[in-house]
């Protein structure tokens, strides 16, 4: 009888552990560059409203600035720009005297640039699998490592949109133990198209509706898949997409004098480094101009989270939404790069699978959210980071 109590005990004690324990699904998450929020009012997405309708729907905000490196590497880490390193697209390095670019491959593909831990590295330390397709990033050897399957950006032939999801595919249907439980898969549009042709055009909705047909494809393969009601499946961007236009810019040269600087750079923000005796000189002069905000570094209002780095420099200048701050205009029609509280900055979030609940509308999250909810599916235990998981978790069952 004892021994009949013994085991029964633990059995019960089984149940209750295994009960304690959810199992860990696979997570897909996709990153449509420059998809604003309101795209899908804007244009047809059935694809996307489908998700909507059989998962989760929200407006996510990015961090600042609103722009593609910043705000990839901020979804993978879960920092602000300000303490991940990537402060802006480009961005003068003090340390080394030179600048970072993401069209430089010597600083592109640079460590040293790279702080935080992202996603994929988090995971892997645990014994999770990882996959990445393009992601900022993942072709770095940040901490010495990558992602177990991932894609050189600079690797030919470089994969069209399609050859993308049929990677991916690959990747999944690898014998389980292979199998990569995170994949991170890009999509460098619309934000190509959003530039060139404005977010408010018919060539941009165009893209916008080949987008949406792609998550419907890559949905459908997904749900083909003999486990394919164990894989979550998230998709969502970087920063939205504004108008701008050569009407719309405050010319440096008609307010700062060259011998003033030591370097000005980046563009929405700019950051100047000033030389000391004319830090004030700059401030007061370009405070008489209007459409743009300017900051001393330790003036930069702390919602922006902005201003700690030694990237940034001792004055930042950010222009008005749609205006540019420049010595020569931009030849397009869409920009990005400005506060994230602005409408025209904040992203789409789509969610469906095992873990989401259904047809569900979210009030709202900010992107550096993202690591927490990825680490919460994973059931690993994350790095400290700059995202609340409190904030997101209601998107869950």
């Amino acid at each position: 009888m004892q021994r009949f109590i013994t085991l029964a005990f633990s059995a019960l004690l089984l149940l209750s552990l295994n009960a304690a324990t959810p199992e860990t699904h696979y997570t897909v998450i996709v990153s449509l560059d420059g998809f604003r929020w309101d795209y899908p009012d804007m244009y047809k997405t059935p694809n996307l409203d489908r998700m909507a309708a059989d998962g989760v729907k929200a407006v996510m905000l990015p961090s600042y600035p609103a722009s593609t490196f910043p705000n990839h590497y901020t979804l993978a880490t879960g920092l602000v720009p300000d303490h991940h390193g990537i402060i802006n697209n480009t961005f003068w390095d003090v340390k080394n005297r030179r600048q970072y670019s993401m069209g430089d491959s010597a600083t592109r593909n640079n460590p040293e640039y790279y702080l935080g831990e992202p996603i994929w590295i988090t995971a892997q330390k645990q014994g999770v699998k990882t996959g990445n397709m393009y992601w900022v990033g993942s072709d770095i050897a940040i901490k010495k490592s990558h992602p177990t399957y991932y894609r050189p950006w600079n690797a030919k032939p470089f994969l069209t949109f399609e050859q993308r999801i049929d990677t991916v595919l690959t990747w999944l249907q690898k014998p389980e133990p292979e199998r990569p439980r995170l994949i991170m898969l890009y999509f460098e549009e619309p934000d190509g198209s959003g530039h060139h042709n404005g977010p408010c055009s018919l060539p941009t909705g165009a893209v916008v509706q080949h987008m949406d047909s792609l998550v419907g494809v890559l949905r459908k393969k997904i749900e083909a898949l003999p486990f394919g009601g164990d894989i979550n499946l998230i998709v969502t961007s970087d920063h939205g997409m504004t108008d701008i236009s050569p009407e719309r810019v405050v010319n440096i040269n008609d307010y700062v004098k060259p011998e003033w600087c030591e370097v000005i750079d980046g563009r929405t923000p700019t950051s100047i480094f000033s030389k000391p005796e004319y830090r004030d000189s700059i401030c007061n002069a370009l405070k008489k101009a209007a459409h743009i905000r300017v900051w001393k570094k330790e003036e930069i209002p702390a919602e922006l989270h902005y201003g700690s780095s030694d990237r940034i420099g001792d004055i930042v200048v950010a222009p008005e939404l749609g205006w540019q701050f420049t010595d020569v205009a931009r030849d397009t029609k869409g920009a990005h790069g400005y506060f994230p509280q602005s409408p025209d900055m904040q992203v789409m979030f789509r969610a469906i699978g095992p873990d989401f609940k259904r047809g569900y509308i979210s009030g709202g999250f900010v992107n550096v959210d993202i690591y927490p909810l990825l680490s919460h599916l994973l059931q690993i235990v994350p790095e400290k980071t700059d995202g609340r998981f409190e904030r997101i978790k209601d998107i869950l069952r």
